[in-house]
């Protein structure tokens, strides 16, 4: 990367219905350090359109992809694809000295996430998990609030996420990894690790299949010092986005807590007295793009790091074992020194909804 460079030049991976209601518009709204010049989909019509819509010079095929990384001078590669094609991306990536960007989960294994964390390192390149609420008001002033101590030690934590995916799409496939706990689940597992800032010990989870995979899913997280953490996750359940934490002085509800196509709420109560904070629709992927560009130009290290994308891996992995072998797990510990921060906030204004190429709702309806 040239580093008097003052945008970092993205190629976006992947042109599902993510990358096109969120990811490709952000850029708009990223334009102070990010720049997006190229775009990889198997799909040839929409790359066309989207390449048209969008000013790219440069598209292609997934065979395409070190060709078009060097043609278009690309410094770093946001993998939108689904989960199973992750880690050959980011290799891919990484041994043409190019960074990534990559949609959680990060990989669908550990041993999966290691080896791109591994080649990230080898070819000094930078490697930083898209958790996109690590950037949002709402999230960071829930964390804020966790760590003020205004609800005691928070002891508990619950949430129930939920919509109703149509059928054929790839959150229904388990050879692309499938199911619940890596569509919905991470998000309730990382907000309980953020929110008491420890790792799990053990997991004893339950699930509900459908076209093998995790359709819905129940987990009971045990943290050190006798904190609990419980969701349910579910990809045929109406749609429902929350959590609550609490301790012995109050507790914390979000809701909506999780989405990014709306405003988020927090419901502080103490004392009997419930104090309601709102905040508006914002674009929540452009501050991911201006983070981590920023970490590029100032050669500082990005957090949601792999490793916090590979903590959460590890608690799904440990649930998937734990509600098939229908027995508790035990997780070995784990410490991470970083983590989220209030001063990771940035506001950007929300996008319009564009039309989609070739890429409905996950959701029916």
């Amino acid at each position: 990367m040239n580093s008097s460079r003052r945008k970092i030049r993205y190629a976006v991976a992947g042109a599902g219905n993510i990358a096109q209601v969120a990811v490709l518009p952000a850029f708009a709204h990223a334009r102070e350090n990010s720049e997006l010049v190229a775009l990889i989909s198997g799909d040839a019509e929409k790359r066309r359109a989207l390449s048209k819509r969008y000013g790219l010079d440069f598209s292609g095929d997934y065979d395409d992809l070190e060709s078009i990384l060097e043609r278009a001078e690309v410094d770093a590669l946001y993998i939108a694809t689904p989960n199973t094609e992750h880690k050959e991306l980011a290799i891919r990536a990484a041994e043409k000295s190019v960074h990534v960007l990559c949609e959680k989960p990060l990989a669908p294994t550990v041993e999966d996430c290691e080896q791109m964390a591994n080649a990230c390192r080898a070819n000094d390149v930078k490697l930083m998990v898209a958790y996109r609420l690590h950037f949002e008001e709402a999230n960071l002033r829930a964390l804020d609030i966790a760590r003020s101590g205004k609800l005691g030690k928070p002891m508990l934590f619950s949430s129930f996420f939920s919509h109703v995916v149509r059928e054929g799409d790839i959150r229904r496939n388990p050879e692309l990894a499938g199911g619940a706990s890596y569509d919905l689940g991470i998000y309730c597992i990382n907000a309980a690790r953020t929110l008491f800032e420890a790792e799990l010990i053990s997991v004893f989870a339950t699930t509900i299949q459908k076209d093998d995979t995790d359709d819905t899913v129940t987990a009971l997280l045990t943290f050190p010092n006798n904190r609990l953490a419980m969701f349910t996750a579910s990809n045929s359940v109406a749609g429902v986005s929350s959590y609550r934490i609490g301790g012995a002085d109050g507790t914390l509800r979000a809701e909506p807590a999780y989405e990014h196509a709306e405003g988020n709420d927090l419901y502080l109560t103490i004392d009997d007295d419930t104090k309601h904070e709102h905040f508006r629709k914002r674009d929540q992927f452009a501050p991911e793009l201006v983070y981590f560009s920023k970490c590029l130009l100032d050669d500082t290290e990005p957090e949601p790091s792999a490793e916090e994308g590979l903590c959460d891996v590890r608690v799904i992995e440990a649930i998937l074992e734990s509600a098939k072998s229908k027995r508790p797990v035990d997780l070995p510990p784990h410490q991470r020194k970083r983590r989220a921060r209030a001063s990771q906030e940035i506001h950007k204004p929300p996008v319009a909804k564009p039309k989609t190429v070739k890429a409905p709702s996950p959701s029916q309806g």
